[in-house]
């Protein structure tokens, strides 16, 4: 596995990675982690390496952009010293377009998400020991659909910044797209955005084949 024995993870990104994680983050396992993928990841890595002992931390906030990111970046990263980080941000960057008018001034350009995404990714490159980006997602298997082809465009930034910082690439949307081809959008979230059980586990499961765990 490409992250070594007693590491510590940092996951930092909105809702998805939130899932009703302890507020404040505090490094462990299960509620600490929420519901969601991460909380997958733990479970997953702890049954197929029970003896790796990864150390786990979760500071994703619902409703967070790029911009709030950057605003928490050196209390809620940072300062949690990690070894090892992982990055999904940018579905509300692109959501805040397609949803109420009051929210437009919310959302995120695309040069300023890859700018400002980029400049945390260098101011806190030497500390680490590697880093995970994940691109945004949208669970919708029409690509001429605006919202999907818009966070797109999102995920080629991150695709771009993921070589630029020499991190590994976890590609979201890939992973959903695999699963429509077979199941209906509506089956693994009602909003596109927000997925249940499943959608968590197939981003769980592009995490931990990205990161080398075979299972």
């Amino acid at each position: 596995m490409r992250i070594p024995s007693g590491a510590r993870l940092v996951f930092a990104g909105d809702s998805i990675t939130d899932c009703g994680r302890a507020h404040p983050a505090v490094e462990g396992r299960h509620e600490a982690l929420g519901g969601g993928y991460v909380s997958l990841v733990d479970a997953l890595l702890t049954a197929a390496c029970p003896g790796h002992g990864l150390r786990l931390v979760n500071v994703g906030i619902s409703g967070n952009t790029v911009r709030d990111l950057a605003a928490r970046w050196e209390r809620d990263v940072v300062a949690w010293r990690p070894d090892w980080l992982s990055v999904m941000i940018g579905i509300n960057d692109v959501w805040r377009s397609f949803r109420t008018p009051e929210e437009l001034p919310e959302r995120v350009p695309l040069d300023e998400y890859t700018t400002t995404l980029g400049g945390l990714l260098r101011a806190v490159g030497p500390q680490l020991q590697g880093l995970v980006l994940m691109t945004p997602y949208h669970i919708q298997a029409d690509r001429s659909d605006p919202m999907r082809a818009m966070m797109d465009r999102y995920g080629q930034a991150v695709r771009a910044l993921a070589v630029e910082h020499d991190a590994i690439l976890v590609d979201t949307q890939a992973a959903f797209d695999r699963v429509l081809k077979e199941v209906d959008s509506s089956a693994l979230a009602e909003d596109h955005v927000h997925p249940g059980l499943v959608g968590h586990m197939i981003i769980a499961h592009a995490f931990l084949k990205e990161i080398g765990l075979e299972w």
